[in-house]
C-alpha cells in the first residue's frame, strides 16, 4: 500500500508538470506565430489578431490552474478552452475560417491533463464548440479574414491541435500504462501474501460450497484441491453438523467459529473463522490448530493433576489433624492435672513444666484446628452451622478473652459496639474465629502503648467487623499476598508466633458468608481490616426471634 500511495503521488506530480509545459508551449506557438505574422505583415490589428489573443487565452488559465493544483482547476480550464475555441473560429469565419480546429482544443487539453476520467469531458467541449460555431455560421454574419492569412491560420490552428492532441494522448497512454505496471505490481504482492500467509483463506457460498482459496491449508489439504468442495465434505461425520450450524449463524449474525476434525486426520484438529461479505459470500479463515488443542490438553491434564493433588494433601492434612488431636487432648488433660495437684503436691518447678506443656499443647491444637478447618474449606467439606444470633455477643466474648493478652503486651485494647442488637444468620463459632483471628493479628503487629480498636456494625443486611490498629503496618508487597494460606508479613521473630494462616482463614470464613476482606494498611502508621458480610436479619425477624428470650448484655467496652 505505501509503494502505491507513492507511485500515485509521484503520478499526480508528474501530470501536472506536463500539463503546465503543454498549455505554456502552446501559448507560446500562438504569440510567437502572431508575432511572426505581424513581423510579416500579413497580421494587423483586427478581429484575427484577437481571434489568436483568445486562442492563447486558456492556454495561460491553464497552466495558471495546473501550477495551483486547485481542486477543480481541470473541469474550469477544459470550459474555458470549450468558449475560447467557439470564440475564436466565430471570429474567423465559422466552421468554414481558418480556425475551425481549435474547437477540438478542449478535447486536446483534456488529454494533456492525463486523466482518462477527463476525456469525455473534453469531448462533449468540443461538441458543444463546433455547435456554437456552427450556429454562429448560420445565424450571424461573421467576418472573413484576408484570402493571404486565412492558410497561416488554418495552418497554425491544424498543427497546434493535432501536435497538442497527439502529445497529450501519447501522455496519457504512458501514465496509463504505469498505473496499469503499479496495480500489477500491487496485485502480485498482495497474491503472493495470499499464497503464503499462514491460514487458508476462502471465499465461500452460504451453502458451503468454496469458490476460492488461498493460504497455507492444514495438513493433509491442498489449496486448489478444496476449491469446488463443501465443506461438510471435509469434515469428520461427528463435527458436520456443526459446521453447518456456524455457516448459517454466520449469515445471520456476521460472524461465526467453529472447530472440527478433519475428515482426513480423525486425530487432527482444524479452527474455521466465518465472516459474512454479503448476503451471498462468507469469507472462512480455516487453519490448523493441532499444535494449540495439545496445548490446552496439556494445561487441562495439568490443572486437574494439580487440583487432585491438592485435594489429596487437603485430605492428608485433615486426617493427620485428626490423628493427632487424639493423644493431645490427652497430653493437655494430664499436663492441666499436674498444673492443678489434684492428685497431690508437687514441686514448683515441675508445676512450671506442667503449664508450659499445656501452653504449647494448647498452642499445637489451635495450630490443629486452623489447619483442619482450612483444609475442610480447600476440599470444599466445610458446612457452616448457621443459626440466629446476636453477633455482639461473639466479638465480646473475643474481647474478654484477649484482653489479658493485650494487658501483657501492654496495648489497649478498645471495643466499639452497638447498643441494638445485631441479630445474624450465620455460623457463631466461624465469626468468632474472624473476630479472634483478626484481634489475634493486631495485637502481634501492635507494640507496647499502642492500641487496637475493635468496631462492629450493621447497615442493611451487611455486618462489619473492622479492627484497626496502630501497629508496624504492612508493606506494598506484602499485602498482595496476605490472605493465601501460609502467607506471612513482618520479621522472623513476628513470622514464627504463627503459621499463616489467621487471615486466610478469615477470608475464607467471609466467602463462605456470601462476604469479603479488605485490608488498608500504612508502613510505620498501622492496619485496618474489615469484614463485610450479608448475614443481619432484618428487624421484623429479629424482633420474633427476641420476644420471648431475656435482653441481650449491654453493649461491651473492653480497655487496658
Amino acid at each position: 500500500m505505501p509503494y502505491r500511495r507513492y507511485s500515485s503521488r509521484k503520478t499526480r506530480r508528474l501530470a501536472g508538470g506536463f500539463a503546465l509545459a503543454w498549455h505554456l508551449a502552446w501559448a507560446g506557438v500562438v504569440l510567437a506565430a502572431a508575432a511572426v505574422l505581424a513581423g510579416l505583415g500579413r497580421l494587423g490589428p483586427g478581429a484575427e489578431f484577437a481571434a489568436l489573443c483568445v486562442g492563447a487565452v486558456p492556454a495561460l488559465v491553464g497552466a495558471g490552474l495546473a501550477l495551483s493544483g486547485a481542486k477543480g482547476g481541470r473541469v474550469v480550464a477544459i470550459l474555458v478552452w470549450t468558449l475560447a475555441g467557439a470564440v475564436a473560429c466565430q471570429m474567423t469565419g465559422g466552421l468554414a475560417g481558418p480556425l475551425a480546429a481549435w474547437c477540438l482544443a478542449p478535447l486536446a487539453a483534456a488529454a494533456a491533463f492525463r486523466r482518462p476520467t477527463l476525456l469525455s469531458l473534453g469531448a462533449a467541449g468540443a461538441v458543444a464548440a463546433a455547435a456554437l460555431a456552427a450556429v454562429g455560421t448560420l445565424l450571424l454574419p461573421l467576418p472573413a479574414p484576408p484570402p493571404a492569412l486565412e492558410p497561416w491560420l488554418g495552418l497554425l490552428s491544424l498543427v497546434t491541435v493535432a501536435v497538442g492532441a497527439g502529445a497529450g494522448l501519447v501522455s496519457l497512454q504512458g501514465v496509463a500504462s504505469h498505473e496499469a505496471a503499479v496495480r500489477d505490481d500491487l496485485e502480485m504482492g498482495l497474491r503472493e501474501i495470499l499464497e503464503n500467509q499462514p491460514q487458508l483463506l476462502m471465499r465461500v457460498y452460504p451453502g458451503g460450497r468454496v469458490l476460492e482459496a488461498f493460504g497455507q491449508a492444514p495438513i493433509g489439504l491442498e489449496p486448489r484441491g478444496v476449491v469446488g468442495r463443501k465443506l461438510g465434505d471435509m469434515v469428520a461425520p461427528d463435527h458436520r453438523a456443526a459446521v453447518e450450524e456456524a455457516l448459517q449463524r454466520a449469515v445471520q449474525e456476521g460472524s461465526a467459529e467453529v472447530a472440527f476434525a478433519p475428515i482426513h486426520d480423525p486425530q487432527g484438529w482444524c479452527e474455521l473463522s466465518l465472516r459474512r461479505m454479503s448476503s451471498i459470500r462468507l469469507v472462512g479463515a480455516l487453519r490448523d490448530a493441532r499444535a494449540q488443542r495439545a496445548r490446552e490438553t496439556a494445561l487441562d491434564q495439568a490443572r486437574a493433576s494439580a487440583e487432585s493433588q491438592n485435594a489429596g494433601k487437603s485430605r492428608f492434612l485433615a486426617n493427620m489433624s485428626h490423628e493427632l488431636r487424639t493423644p493431645l487432648n490427652a497430653i493437655m488433660g494430664f499436663s492441666d492435672i499436674m498444673k492443678q495437684r489434684l492428685f497431690g503436691p508437687m514441686p514448683d518447678r515441675y508445676v512450671e513444666y506442667a503449664e508450659l506443656v499445656h501452653e504449647s499443647g494448647a498452642h499445637l491444637l489451635e495450630l490443629i484446628n486452623d489447619i483442619l478447618d482450612m483444609s475442610k474449606i480447600e476440599a470444599e467439606r466445610f458446612e457452616l452451622a448457621r443459626e440466629a444470633f446476636d453477633a455482639r455477643d461473639a466479638v465480646t466474648s473475643v474481647l474478654r478473652l484477649m484482653r489479658g493478652q493485650a494487658d501483657r503486651a501492654g496495648v489497649t485494647l478498645r471495643g466499639v459496639i452497638p447498643a441494638e442488637p445485631l441479630e445474624a444468620d450465620a455460623d457463631r463459632r466461624a465469626l468468632k474465629q474472624i473476630a479472634l483471628n483478626l484481634v489475634s493479628n493486631a495485637l502481634k503487629f501492635t507494640p507496647q502503648g499502642g492500641a487496637v480498636t475493635v468496631t462492629v456494625q450493621g447497615a442493611g443486611e451487611m455486618l462489619e467487623i473492622v479492627v484497626s490498629d496502630t501497629g508496624v503496618g504492612i508493606a506494598p508487597q506484602d499485602l498482595e499476598r496476605l490472605g493465601r494460606p501460609f502467607e506471612q508479613a513482618g520479621d522472623a521473630g513476628q513470622k514464627a508466633a504463627g503459621a499463616g494462616l489467621g487471615l486466610s482463614l478469615v477470608r475464607a470464613f467471609a466467602r463462605l458468608h456470601g462476604g469479603e476482606m479488605t485490608i488498608e494498611s500504612v508502613l510505620g502508621e498501622g492496619t485496618t481490616v474489615a469484614v463485610r458480610m450479608p448475614v443481619l436479619l432484618p428487624p421484623e425477624v429479629s424482633a420474633l426471634g427476641s420476644a420471648g428470650s431475656a435482653a441481650p448484655p449491654a453493649p461491651a467496652v473492653s480497655g487496658r
